[in-house]
């Protein structure tokens, strides 16, 4: 499993979303409060944000934990930014992926978290793998199996579809494929969030007009925090939040 954020609103530090916050995304890499799977995110970390007037977003990935990279407290602390995705990962098997295998992936203005992990990984999800283009697979950035789950949505989106359709219909192709899989997904384009909850914990902070943050968890104790029920699709501007209840999948 891994925790992981997507924030939008007012230009603030990196570190102000991810280190600063008293549970925020930092202390949750080694005491989640919520995590029911895992206890320790020290697999590697990535934050990925957006510059003013570039819609293709910068990554910064490693693939050890958050708080033994002295040169991210660096950069947390003096790169300041409106919309940011950023996780701790708990691996779901050893590899040797390293730092590609950290989300958030990334392609165009697309940033992409997933957070749980795929029952009977690899095996379950072979006719998946199958259905996508080769070149789709050619190009995965990690062997792992959220960089699958990523080039399925990926493959939605390049075909058009909305985010939030984009999200359900790969939730219900893998919860179809290997029933039991944990599918908390999250996705942005520097403008909207889009975010399920299927087998772990989900959360948003809104402030209306001003910026949201959707989290695997509340960094804090500010009683705004709401939890998003299982099974729901999060769709999320700065000014709205939408919640959709996603069908159970079926083999």
């Amino acid at each position: 499993m891994c925790r992981h954020l997507a924030y939008l609103g007012p230009a603030a530090p990196i570190g102000e979303v991810v280190i600063a916050p008293p549970h925020g995304l930092f202390t949750q890499s080694w005491a989640p409060r919520r995590q029911a799977h895992g206890t320790v995110n020290a697999d590697g970390f990535g934050v990925g944000w957006y510059a003013p007037g570039d819609p293709v977003p910068a990554r910064y990935r490693r693939a050890g934990p958050i708080w033994g990279d002295l040169s991210f407290a660096d950069l947390a602390r003096v790169v300041r930014t409106g919309a940011l995705m950023a996780a701790v990962r708990d691996a779901t098997e050893a590899s040797a992926d390293g730092e590609a295998g950290a989300s958030p992936f990334a392609s165009g203005a697309w940033l992409f978290s997933h957070n749980g992990a795929i029952r009977d990984w690899p095996h379950s999800l072979a006719d998946v793998a199958a259905s996508l283009p080769p070149a789709d697979l050619l190009g995965l950035e990690a062997r792992c199996d959220s960089a699958l789950v990523w080039a399925l949505v990926l493959h939605r989106l390049r075909q058009d579809h909305e985010p939030p359709e984009a999200l359900a219909e790969a939730v219900d192709t893998l919860g179809a494929a290997a029933p039991g899989s944990r599918l908390n997904l999250l996705l942005m384009d520097g403008e909207t969030i889009a975010a399920t909850a299927w087998g772990d914990t989900l959360w948003y902070l809104a402030d209306p007009g001003r910026c949201v943050v959707v989290a695997s968890e509340p960094y804090d104790d500010d009683p705004r925090w709401t939890e998003v029920p299982d099974h729901t699709l999060l769709t999320a501007t700065r000014t709205d939040v939408l919640l959709t209840a996603l069908k159970e999948a079926s083999a």
